[in-house]
């Protein structure tokens, strides 16, 4: 008797999905959107536009994260590193996983691990991972390195960021300087 229950109610999703597609085809016959090959009303935008060209625009400017760096949340770091957990390990002498292990990653150089791959976009960058390099990749890796094998979207909150750089700063026999005064003050200036 069940079984009789579930066929009735495949046979009306079926219907429905049938009558659904029977209307959809009824609908284009009936109603044949035509293109026009210029619009109906035109508008002169020629005043808008040299009015609104101005200076050029630079790209979005990144949040200042030097600062951060010396009170950021380690511990928040750790946790929000699980994320990055599927790809890297930070354990002293760890292995490779789809992505570098990173210990010591901080001022190291840019595609320097030995034993792994890189992609030819990273491995040709040069340059450390100091902190602006890692806030930068952190943000969006694709926009800072394009041609990266790195498959991650990026970490949105500048507060994020510094925890996990704070968090990678400790995988360290020696860890990383803080950012000076000055070096913070330089990076809020925009120089």
């Amino acid at each position: 008797m069940a079984s009789l229950e579930l066929n009735k109610i495949a046979a009306g999703i079926l219907c429905a999905g049938l009558l659904a597609m029977v209307a959809g085809k009824v609908a284009g016959v009936l109603v044949d959107p035509g293109h026009l090959e210029q619009n109906a009303y035109v508008v002169d935008t020629s005043a808008v536009g040299s009015a609104m060209a101005g200076p050029a625009q630079e790209g979005p400017s990144m949040e200042p994260i030097l600062a951060l760096l010396a009170t950021a949340d380690v511990a928040k770091g750790q946790k929000t590193f699980k994320k990055c957990a599927a790809c890297h390990t930070g354990d002293k002498g760890g292995k490779n996983k789809v992505g570098p292990n990173l210990y010591g990653v901080v001022n190291a150089g840019k595609g320097g691990k030995d034993g792994f791959s890189y992609s030819a976009a990273l491995a040709g960058v040069g340059g450390n991972w100091d902190y602006a390099s890692l806030n930068s990749f952190l943000t969006k890796p694709k926009a800072f390195i394009p041609g990266t094998k790195m498959n991650f979207a990026g970490f949105k909150k500048v507060g994020d960021r510094a925890a996990v750089i704070a968090y990678l700063r400790s995988l360290a026999d020696s860890p990383a300087t803080l950012p000076t005064v000055d070096e913070i003050a330089k990076e809020a200036s925009g120089g």
